[in-house]
């Protein structure tokens, strides 16, 4: 247990059975009348984001979430298999949880993966990954290198847009939070 004079971003909270994230938080002392924090927390599970304000020195429950450092194996049916690089376990997290970080998940690579009482909550990713274009149609004649995007498909099966002067078989940068290209590798 903590008091919300106690609260920090990137904090977890247990509220009405659910983990939040505190995205942000204002502590405010208005003229008359008591202190209060004015919060905006993220919905762990489905990302919804809600403003939440609690009285100066209430209470709030804060979650136990372990953030360990996993490597990505394989993918066997709707889970996806990752290995603990400090103890070699095994756990299985399903699909759901993996959300979109499966396009840009690559068998060997290292990411986080946050738990808490033994379940997992979300993968996070690094904030860019290198990764090889599997198929794109080749740029037409008068197309320039500045200017108009085209689909390609990239190794993982993941869809971008990609300037027009990208051709199969080069490696480009992604940015995994948005899934926008960022240049060649």
């Amino acid at each position: 247990m903590a008091t919300t004079n106690d609260l920090k971003n990137g904090m977890t909270l247990s509220i009405d059975g659910q983990l939040w994230n505190v995205v942000e938080f204002q502590h405010v002392k208005p003229g008359k009348g008591g202190a209060f924090v004015r919060t905006k927390l993220k919905n762990v599970m489905s990302g919804k984001v809600i403003d939440r304000t609690f009285n100066a020195g209430v209470k709030v429950d804060v979650a136990n979430v372990d953030k360990r450092e996993m490597q990505y194996l394989y993918r066997e049916g709707d889970d996806f298999v990752f290995m603990d690089t400090q103890d070699f376990d095994q756990p299985r997290i399903p699909a759901a949880t993996v959300g979109t970080a499966a396009g840009y998940l690559l068998e060997e690579q290292t990411v986080t993966v946050a738990f808490n009482e033994g379940t997992a909550l979300y993968v996070e990713l690094p904030a860019a990954v290198e990764l090889t274009v599997s198929q794109t149609d080749p740029g037409l004649q008068g197309d320039r290198s500045t200017g108009g995007t085209k689909p390609a498909t990239l190794e993982t099966g993941a869809q971008i847009q990609v300037p027009l002067f990208i051709t199969s078989g080069e490696r480009i940068r992604v940015d995994t939070r948005t899934g926008d290209y960022l240049g060649r590798a």
